[in-house]
């Protein structure tokens, strides 16, 4: 599987920068970016000039764009919904909301704080007729998403986004370490109104024994297109190979989301994510919304 999705990205890839960078470069020639240089935090980039409302949902996905200087947004999860079986234990999980505020702090970075207040964990196993349930905050986690190039506009636009966790969460929801590692967000511009999204990540985990620490990898490929006004649809494969001295364990899903951008500035919601093997949660439901100010 992981193979497979590596193999789409690829193709895909050389599809868009063949066919589509080109033209895409001829058109944005004609009309260049504005120069945002000037603004940051305390300097809000005037309304006429903001970048299109862009955010890092629905699906796993992350976008390369960042929130303009001076400017506010947030992106959350009213509900998540997650339920995975392993042998006969069945556990459901439950965020509500699971909020991400954001900061434009320069014309190409800007800071984002994620921490869902309440979380729910339920445990039953039926060879046994046990349960168990933990509550509680999750982890806080800080991003700074920082973008090279195609912020305002271009064929292309790509994104380094570093983060740090902290371990704000009780045992049984988090894992009491401190973690972080560094999302690479990749945007193609397609034909027929289509872009192409590629993330890579790669993580520094804690093991699951000792003090250790080990690499964990992701990889997804989005594909999005309007299917009406407003309304956007995207479909995703998604991987996740965590490198555990006590065990590799490899996660893959098949997601898909619908955002129906209300107004300019607002955006909802609604998705679900399929897993495609046992190591993956069989079903993720959410609805969300996003805001910018």
């Amino acid at each position: 599987m992981r193979k497979l999705i590596l193999g789409v990205a690829g193709s895909l890839g050389f599809y868009a920068a063949s066919s589509v960078l080109e033209p895409a470069r001829a058109q944005t020639a004609d009309k260049p970016a504005p120069d945002k240089s000037q603004y940051w935090l305390l300097n809000p980039v005037p309304d006429d000039l903001m970048r299109s409302f862009s955010t890092d949902r629905p699906t796993k996905s992350n976008v390369p764009f960042t929130v303009d200087a001076g400017h506010f947004q947030y992106e959350m999860d009213l509900f998540n919904f997650s339920s995975m079986k392993s042998g006969t234990v069945r556990t459901e999980t439950w965020l509500v909301p699971n909020p991400t505020l954001k900061v434009g702090l320069t014309s190409s970075i800007d800071l984002e704080i994620n921490m869902a207040p309440f979380v729910s964990v339920h445990s039953f196993d039926s060879a046994t007729a046990t349960s168990s349930t933990i509550q509680g905050t999750d982890d806080l986690f800080a991003r700074m998403k920082i973008n090279l190039w195609g912020n305002d506009g271009g064929p292309s636009a790509f994104a380094l986004i570093p983060y740090v966790k902290a371990p704000t969460a009780p045992v049984g929801i988090g894992n009491g370490a401190t973690e972080g590692g560094v999302i690479a967000p990749l945007s193609l511009s397609l034909p027929k109104d289509f872009t192409l999204l590629i993330n890579s990540e790669v993580d520094a985990l804690k093991d699951n024994t000792g003090s250790g620490y080990h690499t964990n990898f992701l990889n997804l490929v989005n594909l999005s297109r309007p299917i009406v006004k407003d309304v956007t649809l995207y479909v995703e494969l998604w991987s996740d190979v965590n490198n555990d001295p006590t065990g590799r364990v490899a996660q893959y899903s098949f997601d898909t989301a619908l955002a129906w951008t209300v107004k300019p500035n607002f955006q909802i919601d609604v998705g679900a994510n399929f897993g495609l093997n046992r190591a993956t949660p069989a079903v993720q439901l959410y609805v969300g919304a996003a805001q910018r100010f």
